[in-house]
């Protein structure tokens, strides 16, 4: 056991700091290339981009079945029966093949009446619409049947090659973006460069489970029983991924259909911003499975989750405090040099979709736990509440305040998601959520609202607006939160931590 601990724990610390590298890369290419591709292809274009991703997006639901794969490889595994896992596999398998046809016949649909569904794109953006609908439909039916991928690696814990695989796709995609816009090729090739890059990290992970597994899927087994058991846990999970794709998916299609393309642009800029966020505290979420499952099939299960839960939250919400706190203090001003004037609503927006994320994501041990435990079902009505509230919200809002209208519809969803949440998490996973509230929102918010105060009276001072002075400005945000939460905020567990990393980096910096 205890090589097993020792082996996922170094699992986890490596496919963390790959995950965080990645990360890091992803938001300074992104926040470098970005306004780059807007100027390259334009507002319009970029616009209808963003559509063509979040429309095709919504049919890429997997029913449960990553996660069926994920859980009941992980089962198999651990019992050594790799005959189950073939056989498991392979019905899977069948179920993905038959869904992708179901998909392509919907989404041919689709296309057929897109000028009815966005009945506020002019004929020349309907036109250019199609063309990239068509690539991205294409290259989503090709790689549909393969997001079992990840679901066997982690199963097999390979964290660290997932997360390589995930930085090959991001750095490819944009290197080939920069190449194709730089050469002229314009919206069309942008989408071929997501997609080409798509198709590379499918081949790479097939190599890697060739390789790292012994894999070797049963096309021809049946199984009723095995068949009902994947259905039942994957019937809940396709409930709470269709929620998901109510929330974020769907609205550039909302704003599409009553409010136009240049409503889409500034929600796919708020989006963004919010996604950088939710990537940076979500990037060890999928690496704690094995280990929240080990802990739960021990005694005192309740308690050992709960200590995890706060240890884990406490380090995301210091991390995703001050990502927030910055935003406030400096997003205005950041928007205003990275993309323009012109989109200046995005700021208002992406802070409405980010502050429900103070609570919800430092609380994914929580949500890992929910699966592993198998109660998936009661977060699928706390999900079908909140896409519906979003979906009625947002279709009226959106109507008459355009991206602000789409973002209030987000914040109120998402608020009614973290009660409903922490009800689960409270009632049902017996953790104690007021001593989680307690040991990290309550003894670091003291901190946090200092910095956020010192941070504004800042902006009052110098309210200058150029880089040379954001970059200041920031730098000094950085530095006051650090200094208090060091002196009031911190415990000795991170502060260790910090010590630590800090001594390792120097170690090989003067090496």
């Amino acid at each position: 056991m205890g090589n097993i601990e020792n082996e996922s724990s170094k699992q986890i610390r490596l496919g963390a700091l790959i995950s965080y590298v990645g990360i890091l890369l992803n938001i300074v290419a992104g926040l470098l290339y970005t306004p780059w591709m807007i100027s390259q292809i334009g507002q319009t274009n970029f616009g209808l981009y963003t559509l063509a991703i979040s429309l095709i997006s919504i049919f890429l639901i997997d029913f449960g079945l990553g996660a069926a794969v994920s859980k009941f490889v992980s089962k198999y595994v651990s019992l050594k029966d790799f005959k189950s896992v073939d056989n498991m596999l392979g019905i899977t398998y069948k179920i993905y093949i038959i869904i992708d046809f179901v998909l392509l016949a919907s989404l041919i649909i689709v296309f057929f009446n897109l000028d009815i569904i966005y009945s506020e794109l002019t004929l020349a953006e309907l036109e250019r619409f199609e063309t990239v609908y068509i690539i991205v439909a294409g290259f989503s039916i090709v790689s549909f049947p393969f997001i079992t991928f990840n679901g066997i690696l982690t199963a097999y814990e390979k964290f660290m090659q997932i997360k390589m695989c995930d930085l090959i796709q991001k750095l490819l995609s944009i290197l080939l973006i920069v190449i194709a816009l730089l050469n002229g090729y314009g919206l069309y090739a942008l989408v071929l460069a997501n997609a080409f890059s798509g198709i590379v990290v499918i081949i790479i992970k097939y190599i890697i489970i060739k390789r790292a597994t012994t894999i070797n899927v049963n096309f021809k087994y049946n199984n009723k029983k095995m068949l009902k058991e994947i259905f039942s846990f994957s019937v809940w999970s396709t409930v709470v991924s269709i929620s998901q794709r109510l929330i974020f998916n769907i609205t550039p299609s909302i704003l599409g259909a009553v409010s136009g393309s240049v409503s889409i642009a500034l929600f796919g800029i708020a989006s963004a911003l919010e996604g950088y966020i939710y990537t940076i505290a979500s990037a060890l979420n999928g690496l704690f499975l094995p280990k929240v499952t080990r802990l739960i099939s021990r005694e005192n299960s309740s308690e050992n989750l709960l200590k995890l839960m706060i240890k884990v939250g406490r380090i995301q919400l210091l991390i995703i405090g001050l990502i927030i706190i910055g935003f406030i203090v400096l997003g205005r001003e950041f928007i205003i040099l990275w993309v323009g004037n012109e989109y200046i609503l995005s700021f208002y927006s992406a802070i409405l979709l980010i502050i429900p994320s103070i609570v919800y994501l430092p609380q994914q041990i929580g949500n890992t736990a929910i699966i592993a435990l198998n109660k998936i079902k009661l977060q699928a009505h706390v999900f079908i509440i909140m896409s519906v509230t979003n979906l009625m919200l947002s279709l009226v809002l959106s109507y008459f305040w355009g991206v602000l209208g789409a973002s209030i519809a987000i914040f109120i969803s998402y608020t009614i998601r973290n009660l409903g949440m922490n009800i689960i998490y409270h009632k049902i996973l017996n953790l104690n959520m007021v001593i989680y509230f307690k040991e990290c929102h309550f003894k670091l918010s003291f901190p946090m609202l200092l910095t956020l105060l010192l941070g504004l009276c800042m902006n009052l001072l110098f309210p200058q607006i150029s880089w040379g002075y954001f970059i200041v400005k920031g730098s000094c945000v950085v530095l006051i939160y650090f200094i208090i939460m060091w002196l009031i905020g911190m415990n000795s567990y991170e502060k260790t931590l910090i010590i630590n990393i800090m001594k390792k980096a120097f170690s090989k910096f003067v090496v």
